[in-house]
């Protein structure tokens, strides 16, 4: 395709005949339980009840496939939420219309004034009750807290405005009589099937004294009785004193598996070095244990998308268009553009932006071609390079180059097109990105077939800037310090023999963020899995010690 490569995805070579024929079968019943709403794909006067029923049909269905069935749809506080929100939409007395399409908006509006209030507090299965609410429910286990004198019962208040013998001289009750009705209230939860007696120990920087119920509720019993229940009392406060201790655990470590040599790559793409290089347990997660990260599913398109389409186009234009000085090469790349836009698909509000910047930046590509164009014999995109043992260490290298331009000497120009910041010129210099200069070593060993065996004269970036500006960028001078792209390219290769040789070592791991990107940029897919949040906390943040 003009947005994708010829190569298969990473997943298709996992799934098995009955792997393929068991995912179609799921996309079917998915794509049944959907229907009632992409019944209403492309309507543009639907309403607002019907499309509200279809949804309760898809979520239905989805509910039944589901191991908790309609139940676990409809289950709690969440759920009976949606199942009022739902009723309300369908008897809504004025109703309206509008795009089909527009559903998700409209009902992420709907949705958004609305608020899931746990019944019972944080956890359905706790509630906090005050001594009267405690009286009229029954529950399981029930916890009397605060047993002190002057909590169970208050201590009798003096009124600031009537004496005892004035509230007795119009009938009022006397303070006493609220220690009555707490002792009622105690007596009345001490019928529940359990109960658990708590009390502080002190109030403030004082000891608390025993409520006079607790203290005569254990005189009546006695010692020998009493021990058995303090007993359980004492395992519940044990654990709550580890609660609150805190005691400190030790942070993961900073991880450093160190798998089998027969399990380790033996072979990389010239993308891949960098990773081995900065976070070596990122390339021992995705090419040892084999796992991929996954996009959401539903995410709107963002940088990477934006320069694989943009890649795609000029793929797609230098294949068409053999000399960039033709007169309709503007009109080829702009045609170019518009096939990969159509076959991208991207959402209306993403396409907005994204093809004027590329309208601008059309221009300013074909201004750039002329400015090369006659140095040029014959333009390369998306050029293979096959596998390549490097030095002794029988590990191959292979990759793609975006651009390859052979010049009339007979010397070639490797270009790699970027639409954003990273790498920097300081970077591939440096050779923390090495990419482009491992190119060069690949192109000098003859690993780019269509060119034989050639000599790299530049290794330059062709940033495409997102004012339209298009300029090439050397990255063979960098801080006075001029370099031959063979130099570059030599000093690349003999870097990677020695750390294939690094990693050849069985008691070499693949460490955890080894050279840290700068603050600001992407964090790693598997950081998570490495729990570098943990172990970075725990002061574990040293460099790598050896070559990596």
């Amino acid at each position: 395709s003009a947005l994708g490569d010829s190569r298969p995805p990473f997943w298709l070579s996992r799934l098995s005949a009955r792997g393929l024929d068991e995912a179609r079968d799921m996309l079917a019943r998915l794509a049944e339980a959907l229907a009632p709403l992409t019944a209403f794909r492309g309507e543009q006067d639907a309403d607002h009840a019907a499309l509200t029923r279809a949804s309760v049909v898809a979520l239905e269905n989805l509910g039944r496939a589901a191991d908790g069935g309609l139940t676990q749809l409809y289950a709690g506080d969440a759920g009976e939420k949606l199942a009022e929100l739902m009723r309300g939409l369908v008897a809504a007395s004025v109703p309206f219309a509008f795009a089909a399409a527009e559903w998700p908006d409209v009902m992420d509006a709907l949705i958004a004034p609305e608020m899931v209030k746990p019944a019972q507090g944080t956890d359905r299965n706790i509630a906090i009750w005050g001594a009267l609410e405690a009286r009229l429910q029954s529950v399981d286990t029930l916890v009397i807290g605060g047993l002190n004198e002057g909590v169970w019962p208050r201590k009798p208040e003096s009124d600031r405005f009537m004496s005892r013998l004035m509230k007795t001289g119009i009938d009022l009750e006397p303070p006493e009589r609220r220690i009555g009705l707490a002792a009622h209230d105690f007596q009345m939860a001490m019928g529940a099937k359990e109960v658990v007696l708590t009390r502080s120990a002190r109030s403030g920087d004082a000891p608390a004294v025993p409520s006079r119920w607790l203290q005569r509720m254990l005189t009546f019993i006695g010692k020998e009785h009493a021990a058995a229940p303090l007993r359980r009392g004492e395992a519940l406060l044990a654990w709550a004193r580890a609660l609150d201790a805190g005691e400190r655990q030790d942070f993961a470590p900073r991880p450093q598996p160190r798998p089998p040599l027969g399990v380790r790559p033996q072979h990389f793409s010239v993308t891949e070095i960098e990773t081995l290089r900065r976070d070596p347990y990122a390339v021992y997660a995705r090419r040892i244990l084999g796992l991929m990260p996954l996009d959401p599913v539903i995410r709107d398109p963002g940088a990477a998308e934006r320069g694989t389409l943009f890649h795609a186009i000029l793929h797609m234009f230098s294949a068409r268009i053999a000399d960039p000085r033709q007169p309709d090469a503007l009109a080829g790349l702009l045609e170019a553009g518009r096939a990969c836009f159509a076959e991208a698909a991207l959402p209306p509000d993403i396409e907005a932006v994204w093809w004027p910047r590329f309208e601008k930046l059309a221009a300013n590509i074909i201004e750039w071609e002329h400015g090369r164009a006659d140095a040029v014999a014959q333009r390369y995109a998306e050029e293979r390079a096959e596998k390549t043992v490097v030095g002794r260490t029988g590990v191959t290298l292979s990759g793609y180059a975006d651009r390859i331009d052979l010049l009339a000497g007979g010397m070639a120009d490797i270009l790699d097109y970027k639409t954003g910041s990273s790498p920097s010129k300081a970077q591939a210099h440096t050779l923390l990105s090495p990419q482009l200069a491992l190119e060069g070593a690949l192109l000098r060993r003859g690993a780019f077939k269509a060119l034989g065996t050639a000599e790299p004269s530049q290794l330059a970036f062709v940033r495409l800037k997102p004012n339209g500006d298009v300029f090439e960028e050397s990255i063979l001078e960098y801080n006075r310090k001029p370099r031959t792209a063979n130099e570059l390219a030599e000093e690349a290769w003999a870097r990677l023999e020695k750390l294939l040789f690094h990693y050849a070592d069985p008691t070499t791991g693949y460490l955890s963020r080894a050279l840290p990107f700068r603050e600001g940029e992407a964090d790693g897919d598997y950081d998570h899995l490495a729990r570098v949040l943990e172990w970075s906390a725990g002061g574990d943040s040293e460099d790598e010690a050896g070559e990596a």
